[in-house]
């Protein structure tokens, strides 16, 4: 997910549209009582620990490999549609116009941002391609732009938080403009192929941002002094439970990887080819807050040994010390800063916000390694349907790997702007495997490769350990 493809950023019509579109003006853009959301102390709570993060109870209809020409199936799309773009408006109801307008720092996005960007995906890519479609507002398409070169010049991803024009409720009318627009090409019958494939395209693009939005919006609220709650109360207060970590072998030797089936994937997860393993062994589950805890009290970002010398530069520069939006209150004990507010660590739950380089370093601390992309995918294609801890999908952070994100063999990235979503940011960056608590319903898959920078750590990112085998 880092800038584009899977995890990074890449919507709407008249406002008097059909029944369909006035449905997703139904969620308000934020809470009416927003001195609930700043009334938490910055202090912090006691209780409730464990499961702490807002999942919203929308059921978005499964995805197909493809409705043209399937009676039937044209108001399947068209009813994923909506359903994918209700669900973003869910995300940012909790919000204050000023929650939408803000950038926390150069990685992160304004709210406000996000809901533009994503409408101007189908703007662009979908209803652009009638002569006849009139842009909403031609400035649009420099403002909410966000890395296609090949579509024009656009606004300084660092200066997003200086758009405070157009206004929030200006965006939601660009996007019930869209939604309009969209619902009356769903609605004309059978797409060809390759415009509903960008139809797909786009809903999964929106739902990388909905993740991109949680985290960016966890990380403008950490820099209240205040505090605040994202979403105050917790629909799941009980703790994690105790899991013991257990290791699990595979034989390894010759493996097929990557994308296979006629579902939707993004062109990074293919094409399928086969890999040669050595024997090895995965961790049956994540890593816990309580055991990365022993690495923080044990020194662990004191000493050089644990650290690649790029990690080691990183933290003599950044000056960390614990994984991001941790805090230690001395007798009060640790806590971290969570979208339901402060709260103390929950020793059982899946530690997260770590950049790559503190996950290497745990690893070595614990005489381990980050496992490769691909032996998780191989390990976890064995656990499917297991019920084990290890299966998918489920998961509660990104799983940092071992491995550059680097192109597969026989990949080559799509002809014009779309070939621009993935293939050209396979240089400095490291895969993530899996999901996490924030990835939309039915978003992850066994194939799905995350990346971002090593430096990275606003994800919901964590690890699983593996060594070789015997």
């Amino acid at each position: 997910m880092g800038v584009s493809g899977p995890g990074r950023q890449p919507p709407a019509a008249e406002s008097n549209g059909p029944e369909r579109s006035d449905a997703l003006a139904q969620a308000q853009p934020y809470a009416p009582d927003r001195r609930r959301n700043l009334s938490k102390s910055p202090g912090t709570k006691s209780a409730p620990r464990g499961r702490l993060y807002y999942r919203p109870s929308m059921s978005v209809p499964p995805q197909s490999a493809s409705t043209h020409g399937a009676p039937g199936l044209k108001p399947i799309l068209a009813e994923r549609y909506l359903a994918v773009r209700r669900r973003t408006q869910a995300l940012v109801a909790p919000l204050s116009p000023e929650d939408c307008v803000v950038q926390s720092m150069e990685d992160a996005s304004p709210a406000k941002w996000h809901l533009a960007h994503t409408t101007w995906f189908f703007e662009t890519f979908v209803l652009g391609l009638d002569g006849d479609y009139e842009p909403f507002h031609h400035s649009y398409n420099y403002l909410f732009n966000s890395y296609y070169d090949t579509v024009g010049e656009r606004h300084a991803r660092p200066h997003r938080g200086l758009l405070t024009r157009p206004s929030l409720s200006e965006v939601q009318d660009y996007r019930r403009h869209v939604d309009a627009c969209m619902q009356r090409l769903l609605d004309r019958g059978p797409l060809a192929p390759e415009l509903e494939a960008r139809v797909v395209l786009g809903l999964n693009h929106e739902e990388q941002h909905q993740e991109l939005l949680v985290t960016d919006v966890l990380h403008l609220l950490s820099c209240n002094p205040l505090q605040p709650a994202y979403e105050p109360d917790p629909r799941i207060a009980e703790p994690y439970p105790e899991t013991a970590q257990t290791w699990r072998s595979y034989a390894g030797g010759l493996a097929s990887i990557g994308h296979r089936t006629a579902a939707f994937a993004y062109d990074n997860e293919g094409p399928a080819h086969r890999v040669w393993l050595e024997p090895f062994e995965l961790a049956s589950r994540t890593v816990t807050t309580a055991e990365y805890l022993e690495f923080v009290e044990a020194g662990g970002y004191d000493e050089a040994r644990w650290w690649l010398s790029d990690g080691w530069a990183w933290l003599s520069r950044s000056g960390v010390r614990a994984p991001m939006h941790w805090r230690n209150g001395g007798e009060g004990g640790w806590s971290t800063f969570t979208l339901h507010g402060r709260a103390a660590l929950d020793p059982n739950a899946p530690v997260m916000h770590l950049s790559f380089y503190e996950a290497d370093a745990y690893a070595r601390f614990r005489g381990a390694r980050l496992p490769r992309e691909t032996e998780w995918e191989v390990a976890m294609r064995s656990e499917a349907g297991t019920g084990s801890p290890a299966e998918l999908p489920g998961g509660e952070v990104w799983e940092w790997t071992m491995s550059p994100y680097v192109p597969y063999p026989g990949y080559a990235p799509a002809s014009g702007a779309l070939g621009e979503y993935n293939g050209k940011f396979m240089s400095g960056q490291m895969v993530l495997r899996g999901s996490s608590i924030a990835t939309a319903p039915g978003h992850a898959r066994v194939t799905y490769r995350n990346f971002f920078p090593p430096e990275a750590r606003w994800q919901f990112s964590g690890l699983r350990l593996a060594r070789d085998g015997s």
